[in-house]
């Protein structure tokens, strides 16, 4: 569902006011959104490896070496946009990045955010 232009505007003084008080966070905020792109680029890529799989077996038929270079490549293209669908989600760690071990680190993202603003908001009053 759209949002109105009024909560449209209001959106944007909300981003706006966060990109001013906290750069860093809103920074990780727009992160999440090159996030959510990736299965998108990961099954575009599929695809294509796909049709170089396909090219690369009918191509065995005229010119062996070269078909088996380009089955090989489209093979490899398929394989890496499956990793990176796997390891580019969301939740998804990389390897060797230590587990947060602070308090809380296990809580859903909305409460991180109630309590960071819950937070700022005892400091201020």
């Amino acid at each position: 569902m759209p949002l109105s232009e009024h909560e449209q505007r209001m959106l944007d003084e909300i981003e706006r006011a966060l990109y001013q008080d906290d750069p860093k966070f809103a920074t990780s905020v727009n992160v999440s959104r090159i996030r959510r792109r990736r299965p998108i680029l990961a099954a575009t890529a599929f695809l294509v490896g796909l049709v170089l799989l396909v090219v690369g077996v009918i191509a065995t038929q005229s010119v062996l070496t070269l078909g088996v270079i380009v089955s090989v490549l489209g093979f490899l293209v398929m394989v890496g946009s499956v990793g990176l669908f796997v390891f580019g989600q969301p939740g998804a760690r990389a390897a060797g990045k230590p587990a947060p071990s602070a308090p809380g680190a296990n809580a859903s993202l909305s409460e991180r955010m109630e309590e960071r603003f819950r937070r700022r908001f005892d400091e201020q009053g």
